[in-house]
């Protein structure tokens, strides 16, 4: 998940790594997307904003793993 200031992007995979979602949110919508979602593992670049998701999300049954900022 690529957060931003408004719009959040969404990449996801399955186990053979192949894409299956891409796509884009508000901030409004992200709680509710994810609330109708499946527990699943949800990767968030580290950021200042990204602790407050991964509390939430993990709150949902989701696990999270903030990865490093890429360079």
């Amino acid at each position: 998940m690529d957060t931003s200031k408004h719009v959040f992007q969404l990449h996801g995979v399955n186990a053979a790594e192949q894409p299956i979602l891409r796509k884009k949110l508000r901030r409004k919508e992200m709680m509710g997307f994810f609330t109708e979602c499946p527990p699943t593992v949800i990767a968030i670049e580290a950021c200042g904003a990204s602790h407050h998701w991964a509390r939430s999300l993990t709150a949902l049954g989701h696990e999270v793993r903030l990865i490093p900022r890429s360079s």
